[in-house]
């Protein structure tokens, strides 16, 4: 694979990414603050979103791995369809409706169907890794330009959201009294003092999704232009493709992706924990309601920069060991919510960032190995690479919608109001069990399963010449 190729490939995942992070971080506090929606509602729309982005998966793959080759591939047709209209979704996902009755359901929809649509572009993305090239190492490499690229659509979406919609959360009532509110008065704290105040948060709102609804369009010109899909290398012309149903129950019996699947739902739904509530934690809990947007970018700036050390320590030392990485944040996390300190949150927002890079490029890294060795076992079928993705991004997509909806709903039983200076005890307290313990522990479980994961360096040589005999 030529260098453009890989660059260009990795551009095309990126509006996604850059939606994805916007979302991550700002959806939850603009729905509990801007459009008023209580802390319940919004765990609805947040796990519900999720959940039929998840839904979306198993379909997806069952009508790609149906599909015919055409001129631009199997692939590519799907990515180009779905983009016109997952830009008008996330465009109305941020838009805040004249009535108040019925918001609800107005974001529960849009947030469905940007997750659903986004589905459809990220199965077939990912998959075509597999489309790519025959060489592992080639794969491995198109793989660390693409997780550096979506990282950085990562950081682009986060620091575009964060500085056009940080003035809409920095209240000047909370500036000039922070501490108004006691145990006994903190019902009563005036949320907003401006009334014209939701209205110019809300143009402020819609103009950040304009401008990434425009990397939409850009990412997905670069990806047609400068990606070439290859059809399967390795199928005979009188190799049939596995029904979805079928490959499906064979992928869920494959031992090497169970293992892998259970490690990385575990590991991702603690990482989307951590975005959802970070920018929560640090307005109501860390007293840093005006770092929020430059935590964010470190974070993702040191993801960014990571992303090509990882991946040098992946091909030396392996990428098992290459996941001891994933649990550096753990004792900072842990650090900054015993110890909310400024410049303590900026050493933490950097080692966080180096784990969320090795946690996002490893399982990406480590599928394609799982493909290969299901392929050696099953050398007469064709079409399960999409089965694989599309049931990987399930699983992950349905554990962090539950992790999202069961933290929000957390928020509304402990009493979390929007808008007020000074949140509750139990709120606070909530807020740092979700950055810190719970995280923590579902790493920690994600990493001993990975324990068992049965692919090793040497087992991917031996896979790889195996399938060389069998070209």
């Amino acid at each position: 694979l030529s260098v453009c190729s890989k660059v260009c490939y990795a551009i095309g995942g990126a509006p996604n990414q850059v939606a994805g992070s916007a979302a991550s971080f700002f959806l939850q506090i603009y729905l509990l603050d801007i459009a008023h929606i209580t802390p319940f509602h919004a765990s609805l729309v947040l796990f519900i979103g999720k959940a039929s982005g998840a839904v979306t998966d198993p379909v997806a793959g069952f009508f790609i791995s149906k599909s015919r080759w055409t001129k631009i591939g199997r692939l590519m047709p799907w990515v180009l369809a779905c983009t016109p209209f997952t830009i008008i979704s996330y465009f109305l996902m941020w838009y805040l409706p004249p009535f108040v009755s019925g918001r609800v359901a107005w974001y529960l929809t849009f947030h469905c169907l940007f997750q659903a649509l986004t589905t459809l572009f990220q199965v077939p993305y990912s998959a075509l890794t597999m489309f790519l090239s025959t060489d592992q190492k080639d794969r491995d490499s198109a793989t660390a330009y693409r997780m550096t690229m979506e990282v950085l659509g990562t950081l682009i979406g986060a620091a575009l959201q964060g500085q056009i919609v940080a003035s809409a959360h920095v209240s000047p009532h909370c500036t000039v009294n922070p501490s108004v509110n006691t145990t006994d008065s903190w019902h009563d704290t005036p949320s907003i003092p401006d009334p014209s105040d939701p209205l110019s948060h809300q143009v402020i709102y819609m103009i950040a999704a304009g401008v990434i609804a425009g990397v939409y369009l850009l990412g997905i010109v670069v990806l047609f232009l400068g990606v070439k899909e290859r059809d399967d290398p390795y199928a005979l012309n009188s190799d049939r493709a596995i029904p979805f149903c079928k490959g499906l129950a064979l992928t869920m019996k494959h031992g090497p992706y169970v293992k892998l699947t259970a490690s990385f739902l575990l590991i991702s739904t603690a990482v989307q924990l951590e975005q959802g509530n970070f920018v929560l934690f640090c307005t109501h809990a860390a007293g840093l309601r005006h770092h929020f947007q430059y935590l964010v970018v470190t974070i993702l700036v040191s993801a960014v920069v990571s992303v090509p050390f990882w991946q040098k320590f992946l091909q030396r030392f392996g990428k098992k060991c290459a996941a001891c990485g994933i649990s550096w944040m753990i004792p900072f996390a842990v650090m900054l919510v015993t110890i909310p300190n400024l410049i303590l949150a900026y050493f933490v927002a950097f080692v966080s960032g180096l784990s969320i890079a090795a946690s996002l490029l490893l399982p990406w890294s480590m599928l394609p190995d799982v493909v290969d060795n299901f392929r050696l076992q099953n050398p007469h079928g064709k079409g399960h690479e999409t089965i694989f993705y599309s049931s990987y991004v399930f699983f992950t997509k349905m554990s962090a919608g539950i992790g999202l909806g069961i933290s929000a709903a957390g928020l509304e039983f402990t009493g979390y109001k929007p808008g007020i200076c000074r949140q509750s005890d139990d709120v606070i307290l909530t807020l740092k069990l979700l950055i810190g313990a719970v995280p923590a522990i579902l790493i920690l479980l994600g990493l001993f399963i990975l324990l068992f994961y049965p692919i090793t360096e040497e087992s991917r040589k031996e896979t790889k010449l195996a399938l060389e005999e069998l070209r």
